[in-house]
């Protein structure tokens, strides 16, 4: 766990529920100057509420030049979580021109949007820095009624190779994120039901989905400089998933 942040700011997207909001958490209290961005604005309020240091952001990350404002807004960014995204699981046959758009628009578009404008400002100060692309599983392998999602994030992964290629003489440093199941409150909900959640479990070697905190605490270990030499990598969080 990495207990120091030194005031750095952080741009954390999907920040208000979450797995985002446990990264927002866990930043918090490693004393990073953290700004959350949303679409909710009930959740930026609960958030504000319960860490009164957090600046929020209340933005629809599907609206380009709303997004491309809001970031440029938020000033100086040190370190940013790409952690946001849309997820409709329909099978094939089922999927229509909207859901491909809106996964798109916010899993990939906006990601390009957001880490242009940091990584200008990051090239610009001269100081590095770190990009945490919160990926999935889906992206990995395959998976029923993922097509779609699971698109985006393979997409997402190779953004990330070519991020890293591209910023390392600046001294930024990309990564991905890749959780299988995380137990979420809606996760919780979506995988309640035994038929469903014990075949998928039985093909983890560890026997056990995400909690929240397992993804922030990788996510915190590749922001922080004890991974300065760790760039371009796609690292599953899956309990042995990949592996098989």
């Amino acid at each position: 766990m990495c207990d120091n942040f030194n005031g750095k700011r952080v741009l954390v997207t999907g920040a208000g529920r979450g797995i985002g909001r446990e990264i927002v958490k866990q930043l918090v209290a490693a004393n990073a100057r953290v700004v959350a961005l949303s679409k909710t604005q009930s959740n930026l309020d609960s958030l504000k509420a319960e860490y009164p240091s957090v600046e929020t952001i209340c933005c629809d990350l599907s609206k380009w030049d709303e997004t491309t404002g809001a970031v440029e807004k938020a000033g100086a960014i040190d370190l940013l979580v790409n952690n946001a995204a849309f997820a409709a699981l329909t099978p094939l046959g089922a999927i229509d021109e909207a859901i491909i758009d809106r996964h798109f628009a916010v899993n990939i578009k906006s990601v390009i949007n957001i880490t242009q404008v940091v990584a200008q400002g990051m090239k610009a100060r001269g100081k590095g820095g770190s990009i945490v692309n919160l990926s999935s599983v889906a992206g990995m392998i395959g998976i029923k009624d993922h097509l779609v999602y699971g698109a985006t994030k393979a997409a997402l992964d190779n953004m990330t190779k070519v991020w890293a290629l591209e910023l390392g003489q600046h001294n930024i440093r990309v990564n991905s994120v890749n959780p299988t199941v995380t137990l979420t409150e809606m996760g919780e909900v979506g995988w309640s039901d035994p038929a469903v959640r014990d075949p998928w479990l039985a093909q983890h070697p560890l026997r056990r989905f995400c909690q929240p905190h397992d993804v922030a605490h990788t996510v915190l270990y590749l922001l922080s400089d004890k991974s300065d030499m760790i760039t371009g990598a796609i690292l599953p969080i899956d309990g042995g998933l990949t592996c098989v």
